[in-house]
C-alpha cells in the first residue's frame, strides 16, 4: 500500500469554460504536454454513508496512472492523505483499507454507492527549471447514484512541487475567468448530496459535550496509525482516551447514563502497554549510553527487555482494535457524547471543586513524602487539568495560563513517578548486576531532584493571577 499526501483545490465551471493563460503566474513558465484520461470510479461506503459523513472517500478506479483502490482521509491543513493499492478488481474492499476505517464503519458492510465516469484533460504547470509545480485537471463528470443521474464540469488543481502561494495565485486567475469554488468536498459527495446531511446552522454547544466529542473524534482520528504501531498516534490516542474518561467522570451529571469508564480504562491500558515501555527505554538508554563501554551489556539487556514488551503490546493492541469489545465501546461512546444531555449548570463550579481536591491531596502527599500519595496527587492534577481544558475556550488566555501551569506541575510529579517505575524495572531486569545497581542509584537521585522542584511548580500553579479568573466564573 502506498501512502501519499495530496493538496488540491476544486472549482465548479460552466460548460463553456476555457482554461485561462497561466504562464507568468507565481513562477509558472509553461503548460505543455497535456494528457487525456477516461476514468471510471466506483465509490464504496456503508448504507448510511458513514465514510463520507466523516470526510473519507473510498473508491476503486480504472484508467489513469494510478488505477486501483484509493482511500482518502483528512490530513493537516487543506491536504488529504491518500492510501493506494493497485489492482484488486471486484467489489471486495482490500483488508488493509478496511482496517484503516474500521473504527468508523464498525460492523457495517461496505458496498458500492455511486459510479463516476470522468473525461479528464490533465495539464502540467511547469516552472523555469522544467519541474512540474502543479497539475490542473479539466473534468467532465457523469455521476450515477441509484436512480439519480447528474453531469457537471469542474477543475482540480493539485500541488506537485509548488507551494500554497501558487495555489492562491492560480485560484485568483480561475475565479476571474468564471470558475467558482466547488460546493462539495469531493465528486462523490456531490453525486450523493441528496443522501448526505446539508449544512447546519451553528449553535452554541455546551463546553462539556464539545470537549467530550473532540476526544471521541481524536480517538477515531488516531486509530488507523495506532493500528500500525505508530508511537505518536498511540500516545495521542491514549491521551484522548484518558481525557474522555476523565471528563465523563468529572462531569458525570452531564452524562447520567455513562457506563463506559471501565472500558475506556481498558483501552488506555492497551495503548499504555505499547507507549510506556517505549518512553522508559528512551529514558533509561539516555543515561546508560553516556556511561562508557562497560555499561553496554546493561544497555543491551534493557533494550531487549523493553522492546520485547513493546512488540507484545503492539500485537495485543492490534487484536484489541479489531475486537468486538472495542467496536462496542465506540458505539457506546457515540451514544453518550452525541446525545443532548441535561443542563447540569455551570461547569466552572465543578472545575473549581476538582482543582481544590487536587491541591489538598498534594499538600498531604508532600507532608507525608509517600511515593504512592504523590502518584495519586499527580493523577488528581491531571484530572483537574482536563477539567480546566473543558472551559478554556470560553475563558481565553487566563485559562490557558492555568492549563500550562498545571501541566508543568503534573509533569514534575510525573518525572518523580517515572523514576520510581524505572527503579522497579531495573530491579526486574538486572537485580544482581553491579551496573544495574549504579543505574538504580541514578534513578533514585533523579527522583529526589525532581521532588525538590515540585514546591516551585506548586507556587506557580497557585498564583492569584493564574487562578483569579476561575474564582470569578
Amino acid at each position: 500500500m502506498e501512502i501519499a499526501t495530496e493538496t488540491e483545490r476544486k472549482y465548479d465551471v460552466p460548460e463553456t469554460f476555457e482554461l485561462p493563460e497561466l504562464a507568468g503566474v507565481a513562477g509558472i513558465t509553461g503548460s505543455d504536454g497535456a494528457e487525456t484520461h477516461d476514468l471510471d470510479a466506483t465509490y464504496f461506503d456503508t448504507e448510511d454513508l458513514r465514510l463520507m459523513r466523516n470526510r473519507r472517500t473510498l473508491r476503486r478506479r480504472a484508467g489513469g496512472h494510478d488505477a486501483g483502490w484509493h482511500l482518502k482521509t483528512p490530513s493537516d491543513g487543506e491536504g488529504r492523505t491518500e492510501h493506494r493499492i493497485s489492482g484488486h478488481e471486484g467489489d471486495t474492499v482490500p483488508d488493509e483499507l478496511v482496517g484503516i476505517v474500521r473504527g468508523i464503519v464498525r460492523r457495517h458492510p461496505l458496498g458500492p454507492v455511486c459510479r463516476l465516469r470522468t473525461h479528464r484533460v490533465e495539464t502540467p504547470l511547469r516552472g523555469e527549471d522544467g519541474r512540474t509545480l502543479a497539475l490542473i485537471a479539466q473534468d467532465r463528470v457523469i455521476a450515477d447514484a441509484g436512480d439519480e443521474h447528474s453531469v457537471w464540469q469542474e477543475i482540480e488543481v493539485e500541488l506537485v512541487d509548488g507551494d500554497a502561494g501558487l495555489l492562491d495565485a492560480v485560484e485568483r486567475v480561475l475565479l476571474d475567468a468564471g470558475a467558482t469554488k466547488a460546493e462539495g468536498p469531493s465528486k462523490a459527495a456531490r453525486a450523493l448530496s441528496s443522501k448526505l446531511p446539508g449544512k447546519t446552522k451553528k449553535t452554541k454547544i455546551n463546553p462539556v459535550f464539545r470537549y467530550a466529542r473532540e476526544q471521541r473524534d481524536a480517538i477515531l482520528g488516531h486509530d488507523p496509525a495506532a493500528r500500525r504501531g505508530d508511537p505518536e498516534a498511540v500516545h495521542k490516542m491514549r491521551v484522548a482516551t484518558r481525557r474522555l474518561r476523565s471528563t465523563l467522570k468529572t462531569y458525570r451529571r452531564w452524562f447520567p447514563e455513562n457506563e463506559v469508564g471501565d472500558e475506556l480504562r481498558w483501552l488506555a491500558g492497551m495503548l499504555g502497554a505499547v507507549r510506556d515501555p517505549q518512553v522508559l527505554e528512551e529514558k533509561l538508554l539516555a543515561g546508560v549510553e553516556d556511561s562508557g563501554p562497560e555499561f553496554e551489556p546493561a544497555a543491551n539487556r534493557i533494550r531487549a527487555a523493553l522492546e520485547h514488551r513493546v512488540a507484545k503490546g503492539r500485537d495485543e493492541l492490534a487484536q484489541a482494535l479489531d475486537s468486538d469489545r472495542y467496536l462496542a465501546l465506540l458505539d457506546a461512546v457515540d451514544e453518550i457524547v452525541d446525545r443532548t444531555g441535561p443542563d447540569a449548570g455551570d461547569p466552572s463550579r465543578r472545575t473549581r471543586k476538582v482543582l481544590k481536591k487536587a491541591d489538598a491531596e498534594l499538600d498531604a502527599a508532600i507532608k507525608s513524602g509517600a511515593d504512592e500519595e504523590l502518584h495519586e496527587a499527580r493523577k488528581s492534577y491531571k484530572k483537574a487539568r482536563y477539567a480546566v481544558e473543558v472551559i478554556q475556550p470560553e475563558n481565553g488566555k487566563p485559562a490557558k495560563q492555568l492549563v500550562k501551569a498545571l501541566t508543568a506541575l503534573q509533569d514534575g510529579l510525573g518525572a518523580h513517578q517515572d523514576s520510581t517505575i524505572a527503579r522497579e524495572v531495573l530491579h526486574e531486569i538486572g537485580p544482581d548486576s553491579f551496573h544495574f545497581g549504579v543505574l538504580y542509584g541514578r534513578q533514585e537521585q533523579v527522583g529526589k531532584e525532581t521532588l525538590r522542584e515540585v514546591p516551585a511548580l506548586v507556587r506557580a500553579s497557585r498564583r492569584k493571577k493564574v487562578r483569579r479568573w476561575l474564582v470569578k466564573t
